[in-house]
């Protein structure tokens, strides 16, 4: 079983390569890409959006969104899931696994997809909202120079 496409769902990569289509390459479709579409464009369709569908957005399918698929759900394939392919799932094709297509995988096939801001937004607004058990589960996994204390500054 695979991870399934959700029609009207943005993702963008959200792995660690810094490889071209990566989690954390900058180029165009790259996870922290700041162009149209990119996963740290505040344009529509970006993962720093706050417009539906947008990676800072709470309405349906944003990655800051409590309800089905968004961000901070705890439902199946939400962001806040540790079930089977979930973001905070330590399983293959989880957020917090390493293998191939993981969200803590640095290999640049299979690239892990989420529609979560990029991670060091993602935590600081885990923080904010007082997920702190669930951002101490991607600490855990994600480097140091990728948490918002150290990101930011």
């Amino acid at each position: 079983m695979s991870k399934p496409i959700i029609e009207g769902l943005i993702t963008w990569p959200r792995n660690l390569s810094t490889l071209r289509g990566g989690g954390l390459s900058t180029l165009r479709g790259g996870g922290m890409s700041t162009l149209r579409d990119g996963g740290m464009s505040t344009l529509r369709g970006g993962g720093l959006s706050t417009l539906r569908g947008g990676g800072m957005s709470t309405l349906r399918n944003g990655g800051l969104s409590t309800l089905r698929y968004g961000g901070l759900s705890t439902l199946r394939y939400g962001g806040l899931s540790t079930l089977r392919y979930g973001g905070l799932s330590t399983l293959r094709g989880g957020g917090l696994s390493t293998l191939s297509g993981g969200g803590m995988s640095t290999l640049s096939t299979d690239v892990y997809r989420s529609n979560i801001p990029p991670l060091p937004y993602f935590l600081r607004e885990l923080d904010a909202r007082g997920y702190k058990r669930e951002a101490e589960m991607i600490r855990y996994y994600l480097p140091e120079e990728l948490w918002p204390e150290n990101f930011f500054n």
